[in-house]
């Protein structure tokens, strides 16, 4: 939890939702505010965790065992919140990442299913009771989703694009199970919106958090 003007927002969503376009549009809408603003992303943000990544995706990960899967996604993470998110929000920036621990809840945890008991003991040890300030959930049907984001979504995406339309049905069913439950730090916005209205929805949310 960040203090002050610091600010953590996590984009979370199914595949195709258009995170990556979004954190950038938002990170640039801050920055003309005059925030100091970190963009990172899961599994990876750090030397250590962008290895993980890579052998995530290297070793086909989305076909291991759901509790190597996730000891790998809480191992990277702990790394990249110790030495890269903690430190900025100390500093007062605003850092946005592109996932966090919602998508290890969700893909592991729901749609895999390990169970979200599972996947919160294993937070427990790594992070704690660390959470994101504000995450927004980018909502799209995965038959749509998937037919957007076909060629353009993220490396460790695509490992996921393979399952199955009850797996992408499962995760779209996983997020909002978690916004449902959060209402106060999750955000649902429709992603089947133009670009720039979702960006503008995003935006007023962040500035309203901001001035509170």
């Amino acid at each position: 939890m960040a203090d002050g003007k610091a600010l953590f927002i996590t984009l979370e969503g199914g595949e195709g939702a258009g995170k990556s376009t979004q954190i950038k549009r938002v990170a640039a809408a801050l920055e003309q505010m005059g925030k100091q603003v970190v963009v990172t992303r899961e599994p990876g943000g750090s030397k250590a965790a962008e290895a993980m990544r890579n052998l995530f995706i290297a070793e086909n990960g989305a076909e291991w065992p759901l509790a190597t899967q996730a000891l790998l996604m809480f191992t990277a993470r702990s790394h990249h919140t110790e030495t890269l998110i903690k430190p900025a929000l100390a500093e007062g920036k605003v850092v946005i990442c592109d996932r966090y621990t919602d998508s290890t809840r969700v893909y592991q945890g729901y749609a895999g299913g390990m169970g979200l008991k599972a996947i919160d003991d294993i937070k427990e040890l790594a992070i704690g009771d660390f959470e994101p300030d504000l995450t927004f959930i980018l909502d799209i049907d995965p038959e749509i989703g998937l037919k957007r984001g076909a060629g353009r979504g993220n490396d460790t995406d695509t490992t996921f694009e393979q399952k199955d339309i009850e797996f992408h049905q499962a995760l779209r069913e996983g997020f909002l199970e978690i916004a449902e439950g959060n209402a106060v730090r999750c955000k649902v916005i429709d992603a089947t919106q133009d670009e720039d209205s979702v960006a503008a929805a995003i935006l007023a949310e962040v500035e309203k958090r901001m001035a509170a």
